[in-house]
C-alpha cells in the first residue's frame, strides 16, 4: 500500500482537485495549495514527502519557489514539475535546481503514478542514508544461534507488534542499532521512515537545530523529528544528550508537537522512539545528568543486548557472516577461518564486542593473503595496547578498533581502579594523585561504574 504525504501546488482548481483525488485513491495522504504563498504556508505546517509543483501561478512561479527551497543544501524532498506551457529552458532550469522530473499537461494518469512512486522511493532511500557513515550495511537481524540471542530476537519481535517506546541497553559495539532496526523492520511501521540520531556526535549548540530543524523566513530546514514523522526515531547513546535538549525533547513527547528553531507555529509529529544507551540511566538520573521524567518516558519497554563474551558460541557464525558481507559489498577476496583460528577467537574477550569482530574480519581480508586465515595471523591482527598490570597481577588490553571516546573510557576505568587501589581506596588521596578536583572525580568514578566508599577520604 503506497504511503507518504504529497503536496499538490496548482492554481487551477480542476487540475488540483483531480490530482488530489487520483492520489488519494492510490492511498496517499494529500494536501493542496492554490498559490505560491499557500505552498510556503503548507510547508511550514507539515513536511511533505513529495511536492507536485505547477510552473505558472499568479503570485509566485514554480521556478522561484524551487530556487527558494533549494537554497542551503538542496531540496528537502523530491519535487515534480507540472506545466502545460513548458519549454526546454524551463525544464533545464528546473532540473538544475534539483527537480526530480517534469510532467506535461494534460497529465497522463499512468505517467503520474509511475513518476510519483519512483520519486517517493528515491526520497525514502536518500532520507534513510542521511547521517549514516557505515562501511557495511547493518545485519538484517541480531545474528547467533545461542540461547540468549534466540531469546533476544523473540523479545524484539514481541515488542515490534506494539507501538511502544523502547530503551535498548548494552555495551558499546554489542549491536544495539541492529536490534533497533530489527524491531522497526518487524513492526507495522516497516514501510515508514527509520531515522537515526547519533546523540553523542551532536554538540549542545547544534543538537536543537539537528533535531527540531530551523525556520528563517521562507527557508525551512527539516530536523530529524520531522524526517521521522510517521515512523521510527532512533536516539543512539541517549545518555550523552545535554539537559537543555532533554527538556525540549520531553516537551515533544508530552505534546506531540514542537517549534522549529526560529519558528512560531507548532509542528505536529507522530513518531515511535527507540533509544539506546551504554550507560546505567538510573545512575545518570541519580547523579543529575539525565532527567527522571524523560527516563520514564523512554523506559516503557527495556531490552538488554548481551556482550559478545556471553554468547561466544556465535563467534564462528559472525565471522562467516562478515566475511560474506565484505566479499559481496566491497569485493574483497574470500578467505575462511581455520578451526584453530575460530577457537582462538571464541576464547577472546572481545572488549569491543561485535564491532571489534567486524573490524578484525575486514582487516584480515584486506591485509592477509591465501585462502585460509590461520591462528598465527589472527594473533598478529589482534592489535592491542597493554595497560600497566594492576596490583592483582592481571593485565587489561584495549582494542584499537574502538571509537576514541569508548577507548578512553575503558582506559580511564582501569587507570582509576589501579590508582584507587594504590591509595588504599581513599578518594581524597586519589584526587591529589591524579590531579582532579574531588567533586568532578566523584562524578567520574560513578559514571565509570567504579566502586568506592565515599567516607574513606
Amino acid at each position: 500500500m503506497p504511503s507518504g504525504h504529497i503536496l499538490v501546488v496548482d492554481d487551477e482548481p480542476d487540475i488540483r482537485n483531480l490530482v488530489k483525488e487520483i492520489l488519494e485513491d492510490e492511498g496517499f495522504d494529500v494536501s493542496v495549495a492554490e498559490s505560491g504563498a499557500a505552498a510556503r504556508h503548507a510547508r511550514r505546517q507539515r513536511r511533505p514527502d513529495l511536492i507536485l509543483l505547477d510552473i505558472w501561478m499568479d503570485d509566485v512561479d514554480g521556478i522561484t519557489l524551487l530556487r527558494e527551497w533549494s537554497e542551503g543544501g538542496g531540496l528537502p524532498c523530491p519535487v515534480i514539475i507540472m506545466s502545460g506551457h513548458g519549454t526546454v529552458e524551463t525544464a533545464v532550469e528546473a532540473t538544475r535546481l534539483g527537480a526530480y522530473d517534469f510532467i506535461e499537461k494534460p497529465i497522463s494518469l499512468a505517467k503520474l503514478l509511475l513518476v510519483v512512486n519512483r520519486a517517493l522511493e528515491t526520497g525514502k532511500l536518500k532520507q534513510e542514508n542521511v547521517g549514516l557513515k557505515r562501511q557495511v550495511q547493518p545485519v538484517a537481524e541480531p545474528a547467533g544461534k545461542s540461547e540468549c540471542m534466540q531469546e533476544l530476537r523473540a523479545q524484539a519481535k514481541r515488542i515490534a507488534q506494539h507501538n511502544t517506546w523502547v530503551l535498548i541497553t548494552g555495551e558499546p559495539g554489542s549491536g544495539k542499532e541492529v536490534v533497533a532496526r530489527y524491531i522497526h523492520a518487524n513492526s507495522a511501521l516497516r514501510d515508514r521512515p527509520f531515522v537515526e540520531v547519533a546523540v553523542g556526535s551532536l554538540s549542545p549548540e547544534h543538537s536543537a537545530a539537528e533535531l527540531f530543524g530551523t525556520e528563517q523566513g521562507a527557508r525551512i530546514v527539516y530536523g530529524r523529528l520531522e524526517q521521522a514523522s510517521g515512523g521510527t526515531l532512533m536516539l543512539g547513546n541517549i545518555s550523552d544528550m545535554d539537559l537543555q535538549t532533554q527538556s525540549r525533547l520531553l516537551s515533544v513527547f508530552q505534546t506531540h508537537s514542537f517549534l522549529r528553531m526560529g519558528g512560531k507555529e507548532p509542528v505536529p509529529v507522530d513518531i515511535r522512539v527507540i533509544a539506546t544507551t551504554s550507560r546505567d540511566l538510573e545512575q545518570e538520573v541519580k547523579e543529575g545528568r539525565f532527567r527522571e521524567d524523560l527516563y520514564y518516558h523512554l523506559n516503557v519497554v527495556p531490552l538488554s543486548v548481551p556482550p559478545l563474551r556471553e554468547h561466544s558460541v556465535d563467534v564462528p557464525e559472525l565471522l562467516n557472516f562478515y566475511v560474506d558481507r565484505f566479499v559481496m559489498q566491497e569485493n574483497l577476496p574470500y578467505r575462511e577461518f581455520s578451526i584453530a583460528a575460530q577457537n582462538r577467537l571464541r576464547n577472546y574477550a572481545w572488549p569491543g564486542n561485535i564491532r571489534e569482530l567486524k573490524n578484525l574480519v575486514q582487516r584480515l581480508l584486506i591485509l592477509g593473503q591465501g585462502p585460509v586465515i590461520e591462528v598465527s595471523e589472527v594473533e598478529g591482527a589482534l592489535q592491542t595496547v597493554e595497560a600497566a598490570e594492576t596490583a592483582t597481577g592481571s593485565s587489561a588490553v584495549f582494542p584499537l578498533d574502538l571509537p576514541l571516546r569508548e577507548a578512553r573510557e575503558q582506559f580511564e576505568k582501569v587507570y582509576l581502579e589501579h590508582q584507587l587501589q594504590e591509595v588504599g581506596g581513599s578518594v581524597g588521596k586519589l584526587a591529589k594523585r591524579v590531579g582532579m578536583e574531588r567533586t568532578h572525580l566523584y562524578r567520574k568514578l560513578r559514571g565509570l561504574g567504579i566502586d568506592f566508599k565515599k567516607g574513606n577520604d
